[in-house]
């Protein structure tokens, strides 16, 4: 199925003030993350979201398209939900049942093929959500709480998020990960909702365990959604500070 793809990009960032608009190589941050997104097979279209005046202009100046939306949103998400209902009510509205996917303004290493990836999740018609998850390497990663863990069912669907390292190995008493590494998956933020999922959870308060792990996805688990999990090949880096931004610029260069 086709698939609209709203970017959440915000100016006013606590660790990286201006980011979507910080140049990598000859490029704003947010160019980069909405040329891979446009090149996916199963998008149908792409918007920036963005409370910015700055920010818009940047993207229709490239080429690209961009909404205005409220800077009173606490998240991406609610940006994204106030996007899909301002599309709705000037006539471009979409079905209850359709896919909308939030690729994040700050992953300008996002492949087109993993958004594909994240839209064939929701093939499945139990799937309220999709996301996906890549296999950990390096043990140090297990540890880090910066680097959401995921498990899930027999069937690909989320049991848990956490930052702690799940499953938890019993046998690893010395308390290194790295000869188990490989049984612990690493969470890639990117998501897909059916359109009528997304609006409810917008109106859903933050959840218990969403506040205690500081993770959005969990508000969804608590409240019943099923969220089915996809393992990619590909790998990506968030841009949250300058280091991480950096750390980018080194990746992309070697693979220039």
């Amino acid at each position: 199925m086709p698939a609209i793809v709203i970017i959440p990009a915000r100016f006013a960032s606590t660790r990286f003030p201006g980011k979507p608009l910080c140049p990598l190589f000859d490029k704003p941050l947010i160019q980069h993350v909405y040329e891979k997104t446009v090149r996916a097979r199963r998008v149908s279209r792409v918007l920036v979201a963005t409370d910015d005046e700055r920010i818009r202009r940047a993207v229709e100046g490239f080429g690209g398209e961009a909404v205005m939306t409220s800077p009173e949103n606490p998240s991406g998400t609610d940006r994204i939900a106030e996007t899909v209902l301002f599309l709705q009510g000037s006539g471009q509205g979409i079905r209850d049942t359709d896919v909308v996917v939030n690729v994040q303004g700050d992953e300008p290493m996002i492949a087109p093929e993993m958004v594909d990836e994240v839209i064939g999740v929701m093939d499945d018609e139990r799937a309220a959500m999709g996301t996906l998850m890549k296999r950990i390497t390096e043990g140090e990663d297990v540890a880090n709480p910066n680097m959401v863990k995921v498990v899930r069912n027999a069937e690909g669907f989320a049991l848990y998020f956490s930052r702690a390292p799940i499953p938890f190995h019993r046998d690893l008493r010395d308390g290194s990960f790295s000869t188990a590494a490989s049984h612990f998956f690493r969470h890639i933020g990117i998501y897909a909702y059916r359109k009528d999922v997304l609006l409810r959870l917008s109106k859903l308060p933050p959840s218990r365990l969403e506040e205690v792990e500081k993770l959005e996805q969990l508000r969804a688990l608590e409240n019943g959604f099923s969220i089915k999990v996809a393992e990619t090949s590909f790998e990506t880096i968030g841009v949250d500070t300058p280091e991480d931004l950096e750390r980018v610029k080194k990746c992309l260069s070697t693979s220039l």
